[in-house]
């Protein structure tokens, strides 16, 4: 029997394989990827003249977002903040006269959500003249 310990030889991990391995990929990545200066986002800025027509003459369709959540639309607060709600709501006070001006007009406190929901209901009436205002603190 042999009890004698055997000598165990060192254990000797070669980079150099890993290293061609790490290089080829650089290469590969740099040679096959191409970039883009190019952007998706195009932005039609609003234009402004002495002849247009003022949107209060238009008789334009106001919408108040309370800090709460809920939607209000020319006085009348809407039941529940969903979009298809708020959608019937501004069908029902545009009465189908989508040319005329929306006011959006939100709580500080009010989510960014809320007020997308907003513009998500006024894209999907085609809705294209939209006006923010925003009312003054009242000094307590």
């Amino acid at each position: 029997m042999k009890f004698r310990r055997q000598k165990i030889e060192d254990v000797h991990i070669n980079l150099t394989p890993l290293i061609d391995v790490v290089f080829l990929l650089l290469i590969f990545f740099m040679v096959s990827t191409t970039f883009k200066q190019t952007t998706d986002l195009t932005i039609d800025l609003p234009t402004a003249s002495n002849g247009a027509a003022s949107v209060v003459s238009q008789n334009p369709v106001e919408i108040t977002i309370t800090q709460d959540g809920q939607f209000v639309i020319n006085g009348q607060t809407l039941i529940n903040e969903r979009t298809d709600t708020l959608v019937q709501g501004l069908k029902e006070s545009f009465q189908d006269d989508f040319e005329r001006p929306l006011i959006v007009t939100a709580d500080a406190n009010a989510s960014y959500e809320m007020v997308m929901r907003v513009y998500d209901a006024a894209a999907q009436l085609g809705i294209s003249k939209l006006a923010h205002t925003a009312q003054k603190e009242t000094g307590l």
